[in-house]
């Protein structure tokens, strides 16, 4: 996750133009991770402001020494469309709040192209602290960190879930799968649909990954409008 200074001056594909569209019955099914219902056993954490609180003073890894802020997650308490990113960056740590850089701006066009604002989602990351250097998560950091992430799905209970990135997905979908074997399925994590498809800093660095991002976001629209029709 390298640092990237630079405003993305790249869009997706045109919405107008979004090619032919398979139905959505007829898109390979995925993993399936956890039950059909989300978990109701007693956790500490009873809200998403009870999740924060508890990320800001986490010291089950060594993250914590090193960051400036926490980056719990932000965005809709009622989302139905959350997105999951791999860690902070430099911007994410600076500011406590997740993908408010250039990978951050890349994902507003991402998510305006589909008809939804940051305000209408809900955003965090698999880490709550930033790595140093923007290096790749670790396995004991996943692990310390993935009960918050898990809790605030609960929480949430969304209709859709979006991964971002190989972190995020391989996570949530407990595997060590690639983004090119996940992506173009509908994976069920816990009974939600989720979605796999590039983070926004791998499409600075390969702007060919555009178009396969635009049908892996466009298929996670589809999905939301299904479980919740007459909304655009």
């Amino acid at each position: 996750m390298p640092a990237q200074p630079t405003v993305p001056r790249m869009s997706l594909p045109a919405p107008s133009d979004p090619g032919p569209l398979i139905a959505l019955d007829a898109i390979p099914q995925g993993l399936i991770v956890g039950s059909a219902a989300f978990n109701e056993g007693a956790s500490p954490w009873n809200s998403l402001e009870d999740i924060a609180h508890a990320v800001a003073g986490c010291t089950l890894c060594p993250l914590y020494k090193t960051a400036k802020n926490p980056v719990p997650g932000t965005g809709n308490s009622n989302a139905d469309f959350v997105v999951v990113g791999e860690a902070p960056g430099a911007s994410e740590d600076e500011q406590g709040v997740p993908f408010v850089g250039a990978a951050g701006q890349l994902l507003t066009k991402i998510l305006g192209a589909i008809n939804l604002s940051r305000d209408d989602v809900f955003i965090c990351n698999v880490l709550k602290h930033r790595p140093p250097g923007n290096r790749n998560p670790e396995p004991n950091e996943v692990h310390a960190c993935s009960p918050y992430l898990v809790r605030q799905i609960e929480l949430l209970r969304p209709k859709v879930l979006l991964a971002l990135g190989t972190f995020a997905a391989q996570t949530l979908l407990q595997t060590r799968e690639s983004i090119g074997k996940l992506r173009g399925r509908i994976h069920r994590y816990n009974g939600v649909p989720l979605v796999v498809t590039y983070h926004p800093a791998a499409l600075l660095r390969n702007p060919s990954w555009k178009r396969p991002t635009w049908e892996d976001v466009q298929l996670a629209r589809r999905i939301l409008d299904r479980a919740n029709p007459g909304t655009e």
